[in-house]
């Protein structure tokens, strides 16, 4: 069993296992599981999981990903985030590129083929919808949606105006492989049981993070006081 004061969760999945470079800090409820790299002087926090479900995860150097954040690689869409990147608290990324200088907000989320240019600000839960490119520079506003190549922000209420532009994205296609006619809660179940039932054969690695800082075994125990 994992216990408190071993490390972060570490876990070597189909035969890939994550490459933690020696100056990051990777917090000990964090699950970094996969196909994983993560760059110098990046931090993921308390309950954060990066995990290469079929793809690679890429995070650059100096970038946070913090409290309770899920980052996801998926097989035809792997996730890359660049250098001085923020991912908020209960932030979702699933399959998406992020480029440099970018701050992602608490709970936004942002689906496969998605791709985020230099310095845009995405504000608390606002989405980026599949195959949606954002404009260096922009800002979402807080709870908007953006939708389209290049992307086109909308407020929550706009859905008649967004609707048929997420249609075309075909949400269903590039998740799941499946026309939106076709898709059933059945054949989605069947596919994530598939693709979930691979972790039954992960590794838990044991000591795989480097001895720094972090480490159990690099910690100076206090100086007792004197009576």
């Amino acid at each position: 069993m994992h216990q408190l004061g071993a490390g972060p969760l570490l876990i070597e999945h189909e035969g890939k296992r994550p490459d933690i470079a020696s100056s990051a800090y990777v917090a000990e409820t964090a699950v970094v599981c996969g196909d994983v790299r993560i760059g110098p002087d990046s931090r993921v926090l308390f309950g954060a999981v990066v995990t290469a479900d079929g793809g690679p995860v890429e995070i650059g150097s100096r970038s946070i990903v913090m409290e309770n954040a899920v980052i996801r690689a998926r097989e035809r869409h792997p996730v890359r985030l660049g250098d001085h990147v923020l991912v908020g608290p209960h932030a979702h990324l699933n399959g998406v590129t992020v480029e440099d200088d970018v701050f992602i907000a608490t709970g936004v989320s942002a689906f496969p083929g998605a791709h985020l240019e230099r310095e845009v600000e995405a504000r608390i839960n606002s989405i980026i919808h599949v195959n949606t490119r954002v404009a260096c520079g922009t800002h979402i506003p807080i709870g908007w949606i953006a939708v389209g190549d290049p992307a086109e922000l909308f407020a929550p209420d706009r859905v008649d105006d967004y609707w048929p532009k997420l249609k075309q994205l075909d949400f269903p296609g590039t998740l799941f492989g499946i026309a939106r006619e076709d898709l059933t809660m059945e054949k989605l179940t069947s596919i994530y049981v598939e693709l979930f039932g691979r972790h039954r054969d992960d590794l838990l690695l044991i000591d795989a993070l480097p001895k720094t800082e972090q480490s159990p075994a690099n910690r100076v125990a206090p100086t007792p006081r004197a009576p």
